[in-house]
């Protein structure tokens, strides 16, 4: 199977990649997704052995601040069957579970983050699903020459 290359967006105050860094193993459950195409994407496409730009969003200034590995495909988000959980969903079914999560290990924290702003001012990310307009998806696929930019940038 080929590797496949995702952006996963996170608010920092909420989780960040300095909070993926303090982990066991550094390495964390992205759960809490609740948009059925975002949950598709967990669901059906992201493989362990993908690899992900992590993205602070909401924030001062957005930026991609280092990259992640999937180190386990998706599989049932157990906290929205969880009452105590802020990502319940009274809704969920245990037997047809509605919403999925992946798991993601840390690669490397970028000592420089790639700001929104310069991602915009580089001619090979035009493309890139993030900088489209009206683009709010948290999970969404990237193309390898964008990850690869994206990378370079960080240097």
């Amino acid at each position: 199977m080929t590797m496949k290359y995702w952006l996963m967006k996170t608010e920092p105050t909420t989780y960040s990649i300095q909070d993926l860094e303090k982990e066991s193993n550094q390495t964390t459950c992205w759960e809490g997704v609740r948009n059925y195409q975002a949950r598709n994407l967990l669901r059906d496409e992201i493989q362990e052995g993908d690899r992900v730009l992590f993205y602070h969003s909401a924030c001062k200034e957005p930026a991609v601040v280092g990259t992640a590995v999937v180190s386990r495909q998706g599989y049932p988000d157990h906290h929205a069957f969880d009452k105590r959980s802020k990502y319940y969903d009274a809704k969920c079914d245990p037997e047809n579970p509605r919403w999925y999560m992946v798991d993601v290990t840390l690669e490397q924290k970028f000592g420089c983050p790639v700001t929104l702003a310069s991602l915009r001012e580089k001619a090979a990310l035009t493309d890139m699903v993030l900088l489209q307009k009206g683009s709010r998806l948290s999970v969404q696929p990237v193309k390898k020459k964008e990850f690869d930019a994206v990378v370079k940038l960080a240097k």
